[in-house]
């Protein structure tokens, strides 16, 4: 991921996006972005870890993106390539703490959910 992202990338920010597009990116996006920012939170992960996941949470914030977030099902398709990547990158670095949070923060907004729906974004990153 190009580090280039990383700038657009603010807690504020992210948190704004979630709020606006979280029902409609669904909950295999919205998963991958809360394993990826529990996972910057962690103080024990490295610099450089921490700026890739910038970058890719730059680029799901960023409005003006390789597909059209407004377009539904596939305006998130891009956005959830970029974060898998990534999660595939940070594996090492992410905690049974960090899944937990993440399924708590998302069973707040989503209600329950399907085990093999986050059973797939884990299989297929770490």
């Amino acid at each position: 991921m190009d580090n280039k992202y990383s700038k657009y990338f603010s807690e504020q920010s992210l948190w704004d996006k979630l709020r606006k597009f979280g029902k409609g990116a669904g909950a295999k996006v919205v998963y991958a972005v809360l394993l990826l920012y529990y996972t910057f939170e962690d103080k024990s992960v490295g610099i450089k870890t921490k700026l890739s996941i910038a970058a890719a949470l730059g680029y799901f914030i960023l409005p003006t993106d390789a597909i059209v977030d407004l377009t539904p099902i596939i305006g998130f398709s891009d956005d959830l390539g970029v974060l898998l990547f990534t999660l595939s990158a940070i594996a090492t670095n992410i905690t049974p703490e960090t899944k937990a949070k993440a399924r708590e923060k998302l069973h707040d907004w989503f209600g329950e959910i399907n085990p093999e729906e986050l059973s797939e974004i884990e299989n297929n990153t770490f």
